[in-house]
């Protein structure tokens, strides 16, 4: 072959080469990620949740474990605050768990596929999935799409979900507002695939027990007083009208009353840990859905919605507020109020 023949061969293959190293399509990343969703058995991560939506940035260390397709383990903590909580799921039901207050409740619920959420790995996907509006772009060691949402919050209205360019392991995830200010930071600190399980991992009653061997309990004497704390955000027509401070024998209750167009009460009080001789388990369901409220979960049902932090438990009561509203108030009682 002529030399002007094998400069042309050479070429021919170099470009077959260069072809078979280019960039894949959005269509190709969107088949390989929904064939990790359907051949995942599971994975264990951990992360780091930052809240910018106060005054102060709250962090939170948080550790999933996902067993398909229904089991499900999230723990959060917050160092600063003492404030731990277990989510979990399985053929029992959807349970809340305070290990430091020994309190747990159970529910039938659709969680967590009844919104996105932001620290597990096959809600992300399914949000890139099913936006058609999402934005795409690569850059040398990452996958990067920005969604729309559907958080509890719907302030959280978009999010920048970042992959690893090479086993689509998630590296971060930024949720924003409408003004694209970031209110939640999420970085994954490990992400291991297809993890075996103990039996046992995803049981009530063993998740309780383990983690009250490594916490205590976090509330205040009750010979403190209480320190009352204000919502910074209210409804609009509706205002601040009294206080009532109640003392009882396990310290001091404190009813804020509202009144105006969306009136409502809020009640708060020292946390009581439940005697450790009550039954743990929880023998009924409970009315109402687990929420998240960023700095910890409450439960709302159709009229109130209540929740335990930092040795403080609440209780929102309302028949005008709507489920947003009663979130925006519940956020803004520890100057998380809406941005």
């Amino acid at each position: 072959m002529k030399k002007a023949g094998w400069v042309a061969a050479l070429t021919l293959i170099l470009a077959i080469m260069l072809v078979g190293c280019g960039e894949k399509s959005q269509e190709d990343i969107m088949s390989d990620l929904d064939g990790k969703l359907t051949e995942m058995t599971g994975y264990k991560t951990n992360s780091t949740m930052t809240l910018e939506t106060g005054n102060e940035s709250q962090t939170y260390e948080v550790e999933v474990w996902y067993q398909a397709k229904n089991y499900y383990r999230v723990a959060l903590q917050n160092q600063e605050k003492d404030q731990s909580q277990i989510i979990l799921r399985n053929d029992d039901g959807v349970f809340v768990l305070t290990p430091a207050l020994n309190k747990s409740f159970r529910f039938q619920s659709d969680w967590p596929t009844n919104s996105s959420q932001v620290y597990l790995y096959e809600s992300l996907i399914q949000d890139i999935l099913m936006d058609p509006e999402r934005s795409f772009q690569a850059t040398d060691d990452h996958y990067v799409f920005q969604t729309n949402t559907n958080y509890q919050n719907k302030n959280l209205s978009t999010q920048e979900i970042t992959l690893n360019k090479k086993d689509l392991s998630p590296v971060q995830v930024k949720i924003m507002n409408t003004d694209l200010e970031v209110l939640v930071q999420l970085d994954f600190n490990s992400f291991e695939w297809n993890t075996s399980f103990n039996e046992g991992d995803f049981d009530m009653e063993r998740n309780m027990t383990g983690a009250q061997m490594t916490e205590e309990p976090a509330m205040a004497e009750p010979s403190e007083a209480l320190t009352v704390h204000y919502p910074m955000y209210t409804p609009d027509g509706t205002e601040f009208d009294s206080s009532q401070t109640i003392e009882a024998e396990t310290g001091q209750r404190v009813v804020l009353q509202y009144m105006g167009e969306q009136p409502f009460t809020l009640i708060q009080e020292q946390s009581q840990v439940v005697p450790a001789s009550t039954v743990s388990t929880p023998m009924s369901v409970n009315e109402g859905e687990p929420v998240d409220l960023g700095f910890t979960i409450g439960v709302m049902t159709e009229e109130s919605l209540s929740w335990s932090y930092n040795g403080v438990d609440f209780l929102l009561a309302s028949a005008a507020l709507n489920e947003d509203e009663m979130m925006a108030i519940a956020r803004s009682v520890y100057g998380t109020q809406e941005k």
